[in-house]
């Protein structure tokens, strides 16, 4: 089925016709509430934990992000992704699962790591 819907890949949020795979019974398309509602039965009928905090749509939307996180996606594009309204949202919530080499250092520490390694050179 196809459908109108706003893309926000790019820079300017642009109307599509877009191929929709996946519809409501009643043709229109999956939202966030809508997986939300369909992820407890599916998750019911696999035998997952009942419990929302590991086996809930928010337990799959944390893996997601941690899975971005580890393959390098930039904070910026993993707040994009996740469409939280700000930056500071998603470092609050996820700065611990950025590994420690692609933290940003504070300007002094940068500066006396280059002081070490260029005494280390002479």
């Amino acid at each position: 089925m196809e459908v109108e819907m706003l893309d926000l890949t790019g820079r300017d949020p642009v109307r599509r016709l877009v191929p929709l795979y996946f519809t409501t019974v009643h043709g229109n398309p999956f939202t966030d509430r809508t997986w939300s509602g369909e992820w407890v039965k599916w998750r019911t009928k696999a035998g997952w934990p009942a419990d929302p905090k590991q086996g809930g749509f928010q337990a799959l939307r944390h893996f997601y992000a941690t899975r971005l996180i580890a393959n390098h996606v930039d904070a910026k594009e993993v707040q994009r992704l996740l469409r939280h309204a700000n930056l500071k949202t998603t470092l609050e919530i996820y700065v611990h699962f950025w590994p420690r080499q692609d933290r940003v250092r504070g300007i002094v520490g940068a500066i006396l790591q280059t002081a070490l390694t260029q005494k280390g050179t002479t």
